[in-house]
Parts: C-alpha cells; sequence; structure tokens
C-alpha cells in the first residue's frame, strides 16, 4: 500500500540513495515500492527488472554481473549483484529473483538488523527507517555475509589491478628518464 508521500515515477535508476526495492502488487501486475535514503518512489516496473536496468546503466548486464559473482566468490544461487563498484552499490536479493516476491536490499544502507518474533527479519537503515523483510534472520545474515564477500574481493581485485597499473606507468617513466639522460650524457661528450 503506497503512503501518502509517496510519489509514482515512470522511470528510476539505482543510486547510491537507493535502500530497498521491493514487489507491489497493482491489481495483476508487479510494481516496485522503493525507498530511498529521503523519499519513497512507486515504479510500474518490477524490482528485477529495476535491478537489470542498474546494471545495464552501469555498464553490464544482470546475466553479466551474475557471471561476476560466480567468477569472484563461486556463489551461484540468490547472488548478490554489484550494480555499480565505483560507487559501491551493491544490492543482494532476500529470495530467489525469480519469486514475485523477491526483496532487493542494498548492503550499504544496513545499519543492524534483529529477528523478529514471528521469526522474520526487521531491517534498520542508516536513517533510521525500519523495515520488516520477511525472511529468517540467518538467510538476511548469510546473504549479507555473501554481499560482504562479494564487495571486499572485488574491492581487492579492484586495488591489485590499480597497484600494478601504477607500478607499470611508474616503472615506465622512470625507464623513459632514463633513457633521455643516457641521450643527453652522450650529446654534452
Amino acid at each position: 500500500m503506497r503512503s501518502p508521500n509517496t510519489h509514482l515515477i515512470e522511470e528510476y535508476e539505482i543510486n547510491p540513495n537507493t535502500m530497498i526495492i521491493q514487489p507491489l502488487p497493482y491489481g495483476l501486475k508487479v510494481y516496485s515500492q522503493i525507498w530511498e535514503l529521503e523519499e519513497e518512489l512507486t515504479s510500474p516496473f518490477k524490482p528485477i527488472d529495476i535491478i537489470k536496468k542498474g546494471c545495464r546503466f552501469f555498464g553490464s548486464s544482470y546475466e553479466g554481473r551474475k557471471e561476476g559473482t560466480r567468477q569472484l566468490t563461486g556463489i551461484t544461487h540468490k547472488a548478490p549483484i554489484t550494480i555499480d563498484p565505483t560507487n559501491f552499490i551493491y544490492f543482494f536479493p532476500t529470495t530467489s529473483p525469480t519469486n514475485p516476491e523477491c526483496i532487493w536490499v542494498a548492503q550499504a544502507h544496513i545499519l543492524y538488523y534483529k529477528r523478529t518474533e514471528d521469526g522474520n527479519t526487521q531491517v534498520i537503515f542508516k536513517n533510521k527507517q525500519s523495515f520488516k523483510i520477511p525472511v529468517s534472520h540467518n538467510t538476511f545474515n548469510n546473504q549479507l555475509l555473501r554481499t560482504a564477500l562479494l564487495k571486499t574481493t572485488l574491492i581487492s581485485r579492484i586495488e591489485d589491478s590499480e597497484r600494478k597499473s601504477l607500478y607499470f606507468f611508474n616503472g615506465s617513466r622512470s625507464m623513459n628518464a632514463s633513457e633521455r639522460a643516457g641521450a643527453y650524457s652522450s650529446i654534452r661528450d
């Protein structure tokens, strides 16, 4: 059910403020209820479609991001997804992404979470907003840990690659400078 402060939008791009994308039954269709840090939005697209569009917006396909997760972590089912590694946007599904009740949660905005009396999970985000998610505490915890593994593995690879690039560029500059010095010394001789 939409709250009065919700905005109906036609297009939506996942961004660093996106906290959670939840399915919203709307007649025979499934829309998305999207919570950002400071506003609530409704999109006529399913959550998985918004996730797929986010992957494309940042230069990959959903299938490519899933394969990347598998390559980096070995995770194949309910795989967390890197939407944008430069802005540290990582989402994880609460169930199989093909399940129409799957909720997508942004790892970066979670402050803490706890088990509820009815066996679900209460998630409190950094903006102090709270959501009850219909998955067990263990499932939620596992998905969060899998996302952390993906994030740290990917960041480590990126940093290693940057270090190698820096070494390569600094090494070649030093070599060029020494080659030039040799050329100058032969002119003076």
